[in-house]
């Protein structure tokens, strides 16, 4: 019995020291993630991509938004990014959104994309957590956010919007095409567009695209495949948190959607079932829902992606 108490006790320690780490340690750890991929035509100069996902901004966050201004500050005086992916879920908040744009405001002055996620229109509701490891959560809304304030922000600064239709903008002396859909976990993506986004992208490009670029909030496995046959060569993602919680050793736990929990953050290969290729990139994202204030063994993060060459 008093080996049963003992390991207990243990197993209890060892719960609370976990506990106090994702929620009021690991939360806080920021950092920049850094990676590269080669899907440039070869010849081709790099391009430097900053990834920015599942801010979840609450106007009390000023360690976040604090942290978030002068890291974008510093990176881009150091030239270290050449164009702003946005995959949504900026805000966390209905008073999130004047922080959103005054922490991204040293990165809207270079050339970027963006698509929502569902925080971006509603403020987030309490949910159980421990429902999440039996699937992705079902549709439900908060208050209803000025969203409009926001995405009007993002395109005065130059930013171009890819809910749910194309772009194309010249990047590093190469004409990329946008392609991207609205948030699929709550049913917003209009997936059946994306060839025809391709189409008109290519046709009102100045010359031959170079890439073309799949933006999506969610990863549905939907979205990835169909992006790969509308001939997107990498796929920006985010929605998952990288699992928000994860084992050592083991990996995340969820990832909110159909998207294999191994792949809940960073690159992996896709390929439809056409045969097209693509790799999606997922970044785990800054934040979380104000209702389940944690992280664990998945640091917040931005990612900066360096598109490379193909050799040969």
């Amino acid at each position: 019995m008093n080996g049963f108490l003992a390991a207990a006790l243990m197993l209890g320690g060892l719960a609370v020291i976990a506990a106090v780490w994702g929620i009021l340690i690991e939360r806080q750890l920021f950092v920049v993630r850094r990676d590269s991929v080669r899907v440039l035509p070869a010849g081709s100069k790099p391009i430097n991509v900053l990834h920015v996902s599942d801010i979840h901004m609450a106007p009390w966050q000023r360690r976040k938004q604090r942290w978030l201004s002068r890291t974008l500050s510093r990176l881009a005086a150091a030239g270290e990014f050449d164009l702003v992916v946005n995959t949504g879920d900026n805000v966390g908040h209905e008073r999130g959104i004047r922080p959103v744009l005054d922490s991204l405001e040293p990165a809207m002055k270079l050339p970027g994309v963006f698509v929502n996620g569902s925080n971006d229109y509603h403020s987030p509701v309490l949910r159980n957590p421990f429902a999440y490891l039996a699937g992705p959560s079902e549709r439900s809304h908060g208050k209803p956010l000025a969203t409009k304030e926001m995405t009007d922000a993002f395109e005065r600064a130059g930013w171009l919007n890819v809910n749910n239709r194309g772009a194309v903008a010249e990047v590093g002396g190469l004409s990329i095409g946008f392609i991207g859909v609205d948030d699929a976990h709550d049913g917003l993506a209009k997936i059946d567009s994306l060839g025809v986004q391709a189409k008109a992208n290519a046709k009102s490009a100045k010359t031959q695209l170079d890439l073309t670029v799949g933006v999506t909030h969610a990863p549905y496995l939907s979205v990835v495949h169909a992006m790969a046959d509308a001939g997107a060569s990498i796929v920006f993602a985010g929605h998952t948190h990288g699992g928000q919680v994860a084992v050592p050793g083991f990996g995340a736990l969820v990832t909110n959607c159909d998207l294999p929990r191994q792949f809940a953050k960073g690159l992996s290969a896709w390929s439809s079932e056409r045969g097209n290729t693509t790799i999606l990139n997922v970044c785990a994202g800054l934040g979380h829902s104000i209702f389940a204030p944690v992280r664990f063994a998945v640091r917040p993060e931005l990612r900066l992606l360096t598109l490379l060459p193909i050799e040969g």
